[in-house]
């Protein structure tokens, strides 16, 4: 499989992502590492997916308020 492919792939993979999916994959893997239930072969992916899913969270929730904004500031006119 050519890395073109792959990088399709994932990105399909991330318009399929909701901040409530990414949000409920990341209280699960927050709650492993919490028990101590992570391996420790696979600790550091699960705290790389981790910082993924904060990194997404926190561009869905920028670019919702500025939406948000918008929307407020269009009614003020």
């Amino acid at each position: 499989m050519d890395k073109s492919k792959t990088a399709d792939e994932k990105a399909s993979a991330a318009t399929t992502l909701t901040y409530e999916k990414a949000y409920t994959e990341l209280q699960k893997i927050a709650e492993e590492i919490e028990n101590e239930d992570v391996l420790i072969d696979i600790l550091a992916e699960r705290v790389k997916r981790a910082s993924e899913l904060v990194e997404f969270c926190q561009t869905k929730l920028k670019s919702t308020k500025e939406e948000v904004d918008k929307v407020l500031a269009q009614m003020s006119e």
